[in-house]
């Protein structure tokens, strides 16, 4: 499978959308390369406007892709893109990003917390500057992006905010691999939990989505042992689709008791969006040997 049908999920169809996201618009943190990259392409096969903030303006010398050439593919999938250089960690940047979305599409309808970062070092080893790293783009820049957002979703007909990060799993087992990483992660997901609740009233749905399997990106292939461990991973359009089948309503999950405040997996989602079939998502793996992702 090629990197860019791994993207799209362009190789195999086994979603089959009953909703549509033409003609709305979403603002992401990150997107320029990976899962952020996916989502925002399958939105953009709606004819979706999106509009990417990423820091990475120039090519960088390990990673694929910057926000503009993002921005191409998103034009050439069919959407309408707004590519903004910015850091998720800047209050002026994000609040750039929130009005450059509003003047350019006139409104945001959808808001999706992609930006992340990950070190998976045990407590010892951790160096602060990546501790700081993760707790600033993981937990506040997805705090201050929502926030940010929050009065041109009160605008939106069917606001959202949706926000890549797992299930709050008390389990000790996560907090005892990689501290650093699970309070990053936990932060996410609590803003999940606390908006869905103080947002009750606003017609704001706020949901949180994780991969039931590990995903090919590039973080997972620079890390040790990567290139291996990806080949019992599935590509990125698993999760762009579950996202595309929460934002549009698609999904109609058992035992969720709202369409906010809740924390899917991708599987679950697409199940309950009529998928039966998940062997076009993985890379050649059998699906009893896929690696499950952490914090499950």
């Amino acid at each position: 499978m090629t990197s860019s049908n791994v993207a799209s999920g362009a190789a195999a169809e086994p979603y089959k959308a009953a909703g549509s996201l033409s003609g709305r618009t979403i603002l992401m943190s990150g997107g320029s390369r990976g899962i952020g990259l996916a989502i925002a392409l399958r939105a953009a096969r709606d004819g979706a406007n999106i509009a990417l903030m990423a820091k990475t303006g120039t090519p960088h010398a390990k990673l694929e892709g910057t926000v503009f050439s993002a921005a191409d593919q998103l034009v050439e999938a069919g959407g309408q893109a707004l590519p903004i250089v910015g850091d998720v960690r800047n209050d002026d940047d994000v609040a750039g990003a929130v009005d450059a979305a509003v003047e350019r599409f006139g409104g945001i309808d959808a808001v999706i917390n992609n930006a992340s970062a990950i070190d998976l070092s045990s407590t010892d080893a951790i160096d602060m500057k990546r501790y700081d790293l993760m707790q600033d783009i993981n937990v506040r820049g997805t705090f201050l992006l929502s926030k940010l957002a929050l009065p041109a979703l009160r605008r939106s007909d069917n606001g959202h905010i949706l926000t890549l990060s797992p299930p709050l799993n008390l389990d000790p087992k996560w907090a005892g691999m990689h501290l650093a990483y699970t309070m990053a992660k936990y932060g996410m997901s609590l803003t999940t939990l606390g908006l869905a609740e103080e947002l009750k009233a606003d017609g704001i749905s706020v949901n949180s989505l994780w991969p039931r399997t590990l995903i090919d990106t590039a973080a997972i292939r620079n890390m040790p042992g990567g290139s291996q461990l990806v080949q019992a991973a599935r590509g990125p359009g698993i999760v762009a689709d579950a996202a595309h089948a929460v934002l549009t309503g698609s999904n109609s999950v058992s035992g969720s008791a709202s369409r906010s405040g809740n924390f899917y997996t991708d599987e679950e989602v697409l199940i309950a969006a009529g998928v039966t079939d998940f062997s076009p998502y993985s890379l050649g793996a059998p699906e009893n040997r896929l690696v499950p992702d952490i914090f499950l």
